[in-house]
Order: C-alpha cells, then sequence, then structure tokens
C-alpha cells in the first residue's frame, strides 16, 4: 500500500514482498548467530557451525604442536640473524 502511495522507493525488511527492495543482515543470511533467528530470515547456510570448528581445530593444533610448521613460517638468513644478535 505506501509503496504504490509514495514516489520514492520502499526498502523492507520483514515487510513482505510488495517493497521496491529487500535488506537482510548478511549474519542472519549465513547462520552466523545461533541463538535466535527472526522471523523474516532465511537461514541459507549455518557458518557458525564450521567457523567453531575451524577455531576448535586450530586452538587443538596450536596445544599439540602442529601449527604453526615451517610451511606458515619465515625464515631469517644467518648472517641477517647475526645483525641483529
Amino acid at each position: 500500500m505506501i509503496t504504490k502511495k509514495i514516489k520514492i522507493p520502499t526498502i523492507g525488511i520483514g515487510a513482505g514482498i510488495n517493497c521496491d527492495g529487500q535488506v537482510l543482515v548478511t549474519h542472519d543470511l549465513l547462520g552466523l548467530f545461533e541463538r535466535f533467528t527472526p522471523k523474516f530470515v532465511k537461514k541459507y547456510m549455518n557458518l557458525s557451525e564450521l567457523i567453531l570448528k575451524s577455531l576448535q581445530d586450530y586452538k587443538n593444533e596450536v596445544i599439540q604442536g602442529q601449527f604453526p610448521t615451517s610451511a606458515h613460517s619465515f625464515t631469517i638468513k644467518e648472517e641477517e640473524f647475526k645483525k641483529i644478535q
């Protein structure tokens, strides 16, 4: 009703399909917040599970001494190292 009566675009968040455009918060769309999902949100993915697993894997590898390895580290040439000692 409002969209048809005014000359400027209307943007909705949870207002239905009769707006000129739609807004959806990226964090909601990607499923980054688990505790509450607003009625107007459609989760296209559940990234919170992937992020949590990634952080747990990282923590475990650091604790176990599996990360970082030489593949993830820079080295310094011996002559350069001597200059800073």
